[in-house]
């Protein structure tokens, strides 16, 4: 470290007369310590707070202040680093207490050395070493500084790629209690609804965090991954939030890149987060069908589009959870149903291919939407209804 300028200007000048006090200073320092941490413990709530192998380090750590700048001042701001104070302690120190908390750590024990000066330093020579104090405590102040930056770039880039391990284990299907565990370490709270979504990656490094902070406000936790042009998010809330998962994701859709947004089927634990992966997989590659869905879109509202793409999951669910509970209400339904589509809509075309009163069609086709959540007169519902027919008989025949 170079010559801190004010030498000879403000300090006690080189020689004898620095050297008796720095050695006063050296003697001193054992006391000045105690006093710094009595000190700390009355100012401080959170000291008191930790268990004594913290408490421990922290006196270390004040020590090596206050013994460093006794170094540092007999040699006039020389060959001694005032960062270097804080090897004094584990690194796991940093993580125990906040930035805001090292200086109210830095900021009192400098104060209790000051306060010991009248008596430790003739009047004379009092100015300088405040003048030393100044100076050293800038450097210290920077060097916590840099200690904490490190720390946090550090462990941003690790969570980021234990987050991409995470994400990737779910979309590969290979997500396991040892996965869980590394969810949980980066702030997942194990939650009962868990919805995965797919969307084109955005071009702002900060989106992702734009977008966890405002699912946080929802009381969600996130999960989130590029995989190539690619954003994958993985989405945490209360049991039956499926379509509150839905909305939060719309909230922050413009953080998503230009594009389809496909939110996956809810599930109830992170190791079948798959399945919710593939249904906003295969969503996805589809969606381009449907040019006018919203955005986002339900993997579940695009299974038409998935059966013609070839997901045979998507088809067996139009056949069975559509065409199946149909078929099983009675055979009017299926009959008006499939005389419906064929009359182009027409209510009083139907009843007359029926021979039934036009209100008994109509009562049947309510009767429809309530069996399969889909209504005849909706032009998308019924292009969901006649595909899960034509499946239904194939699969079923």
């Amino acid at each position: 470290m170079a010559a801190i300028p004010g030498i000879g200007r403000g300090w006690p000048q080189p020689g004898r007369q620095r050297g008796a006090l720095a050695k006063r200073l050296a003697q001193a320092a054992p006391e000045m310590t105690t006093a710094a941490l009595a000190e700390i413990e009355a100012r401080h709530p959170w000291f008191g707070e930790l268990d004594a192998e913290h408490r421990s380090w922290v006196t270390l750590v004040a020590r090596a202040g206050i013994d460093g700048f006794v170094r540092w001042f007999a040699d006039e701001g020389r060959d001694v680093n005032p960062a270097d104070v804080f090897d004094a302690a584990p690194r796991a120190l940093m993580r125990r207490i906040t930035l805001h908390q090292s200086v109210d750590l830095i900021r009192t024990t400098i104060d209790t050395v000051e306060g010991q000066l009248e008596r430790l330093v003739p009047r004379g020579d009092r100015s300088g070493v405040y003048l030393a104090i100044v100076q050293y405590s800038r450097e210290i102040a920077f060097g916590v500084a840099e200690v904490y930056a490190r720390a946090a770039e550090a462990r941003g880039g690790w969570d980021a790629r234990l987050e991409a391990l995470v994400v990737d284990a779910v979309i590969r299907g290979e997500a396991d209690e040892t996965v869980l565990s590394r969810a949980s370490t980066l702030g997942w709270r194990s939650p009962a609804a868990i919805t995965v979504t797919i969307g084109e990656a955005p071009a702002k490094d900060q989106a992702v965090e734009a977008m966890r902070r405002a699912v946080a406000a929802h009381g969600f936790d996130l999960l989130a991954s590029t995989q190539g042009d690619r954003l994958v998010v993985v989405l945490g809330g209360h049991s039956g939030t499926a379509g509150t998962a839905l909305s939060v994701i719309t909230e922050v859709a413009d953080h998503f890149g230009p594009g389809h947004i496909v939110v996956g089927p809810e599930v109830s634990d992170l190791v079948d987060a798959a399945t919710s992966a593939r249904g906003a997989l295969s969503g996805i590659r589809a969606a381009d069908a449907w040019p006018s869905a919203p955005r986002p879109v339900a993997a579940e509202d695009l299974l038409p589009e998935r059966a013609l793409a070839g997901d045979g999951h998507a088809r067996r669910m139009l056949a069975r959870e559509i065409y199946g509970p149909l078929r099983d209400a009675g055979a009017d339904l299926l009959e008006t149903l499939v005389a419906y589509l064929d009359n182009s809509g027409s209510v009083e075309a139907t009843a007359r291919t029926l021979f039934v009163h036009p209100n008994t069609v109509r009562y049947r086709l309510r009767r429809i939407a309530e069996v399969s959540g889909y209504h005849p007169a909706d032009a998308r519902s019924a292009y969901v209804l006649r595909l899960a027919v034509t499946l239904g008989r194939l699969i079923t025949s």
